[in-house]
């Protein structure tokens, strides 16, 4: 009874502890991250599903219109099928030059009208390499021969102009190295003189 008591140890209660947390609610920058991120995420879903249908319609426009391609606009054209070959070399990357220039100089934040312009403007330029690659895709053989069957030897399917043109892709290829390799000098050639132009 004497004796001196024990100081009593202050306890608190989890609900004491947690209360400062447990009412919190979520800041403006945090419902604005997770807005972003689902925003992120639906953008992604809709690139997606247009690759999908690009593929598909693509898909669909080889079946439908490789055979008139190289069955009968390929044997029509200056110089046959090679000619025509040698034509869409020349034109990929004629095509993808323009198209780089034209998305290169898009900047929707800061100047949105122009970009719309430059968006409008890379129209033909991704019309010209989508066709190149159509002619491409549908002159290529399937990769096992055990699908080279009668309808792959019929005109205009791959295994005919394989056989038509023997040195197709070797004429379409140099041309295409050619016509590349003229651009990147041109390239080079200006970007020397805007840089002795800027030296000066």
């Amino acid at each position: 009874m004497g004796g001196s008591a024990r100081p009593k140890r202050r306890r608190a209660t989890a609900a004491a502890l947690g209360h400062g947390h447990a009412g919190r609610r979520p800041s403006a920058g945090q419902r604005t991250g997770e807005k972003g991120s689902w925003r992120n995420v639906g953008g992604g879903c809709l690139i997606l599903l247009a690759a999908l249908a690009a593929l598909a319609a693509f898909g669909l426009t080889a079946r439908a219109w490789g055979p008139d391609l190289w069955g009968r606009a390929a044997p029509a054209s200056p110089g046959g099928g090679y000619g025509f070959a040698a034509a869409v070399g020349a034109a990929l990357p004629l095509g993808f030059a323009a198209l780089v220039t034209a998305l290169s100089r898009m900047k929707w934040r800061q100047r949105p009208l122009p970009s719309l312009g430059w968006a409008l403007a890379s129209l033909p330029a991704l019309a010209v390499c989508s066709l190149c690659a159509l002619v491409v895709f549908t002159a290529t053989r399937p990769k096992h021969r055990r699908d080279w069957d009668f309808g792959c030897y019929s005109r205009g399917n791959p295994c005919w102009v394989h056989v038509e043109y023997p040195w197709v892709w070797a004429v379409g290829l140099l041309s295409t190295v050619l016509v590349a390799a003229a651009l990147i000098t041109v390239l080079v050639r200006r970007a020397d003189l805007a840089g002795s132009r800027a030296a000066g």
